[in-house]
């Protein structure tokens, strides 16, 4: 495939997150903005069900596909709209397709042209992320240091396969997922008693260390491995 073509989906996905920013897409994405429009959404799920979970979903694609901020907004209306076990069930699903389509969009169009300048440092990062993708992509969805879409780019261009990939991101997101959604379903209690709703508001230090702790545990099999390399 020559490399026009191959630029061409790059081009498009820039061109789409130029369109959203211009639009002010992320105006939508706000705690105001939902409280806002609580009864039209809710009244759209409940007569079409079915047509408004797949637009959920469809659109947290896109939010994660663009790098779009709001993602957090987009897990909270999931457990406020639909519930804590359906809204983190459609929270995974659309969050794992954006970063997998991201994922495969900066692999196909960009990896072999980022790694070729990046040089021989990255050919060596990327010998040693492979061995153990899996864990280490899972440790950072548990422990969210670096940004969302930053880690779906840099798996890409660390030459991460696709499996692994997708995997690692449905696994990881599962436990943010569930807490931001069970926070997003109390939402309706909080917006009637007209109390100030903060993001921060969400972990708690004990959740916190939890995530650590269920970080720590997906890169127990990448220390030990190491250990027994050292010893041989």
């Amino acid at each position: 495939m020559s490399l026009e073509r191959r630029l061409v989906p790059l081009l498009a996905l820039a061109a789409l997150i130029a369109a959203a920013f211009y639009l002010r897409v992320d105006q939508y994405l706000t705690l105001d903005a939902l409280r806002d429009n609580r009864a039209a959404l809710s009244e759209l799920v409940g007569s079409h069900s079915v047509a408004a979970a797949c637009a959920y979903v469809l659109a947290y694609v896109g939010v994660v596909a663009l790098s779009l901020p709001g993602a957090a907004i987009m897990t909270l209306a999931g457990g406020f709209l639909f519930g804590v076990a359906l809204g983190a069930t459609l929270t995974v699903v659309g969050a794992t397709a954006g970063a997998t389509l991201l994922f495969l969009i900066a692999r196909t169009a960009a990896g072999d042209i980022l790694r070729k300048r990046a040089g021989p440092f990255l050919a060596r990062m990327a010998d040693g992320f492979r061995k153990d993708a899996f864990n280490y992509l899972l440790f950072l969805r548990l422990v969210p240091v670096f940004p969302f879409w930053a880690v779906n780019l840099a798996s890409a261009l660390l030459g991460m396969r696709l499996e692994p990939f997708v995997a690692a991101t449905a696994i990881g997101i599962v436990p943010g997922t569930l807490v931001y959604t069970a926070f997003g379903a109390s939402l309706g209690d909080i917006f009637d008693a007209g109390a100030d709703v903060r993001l921060e508001d969400v972990f708690s230090p004990t959740l916190i260390a939890g995530l650590l702790g269920l970080g720590a545990l997906s890169m127990l099999p990448v220390i030990l491995r190491r250990l027994r390399e050292r010893q041989q």
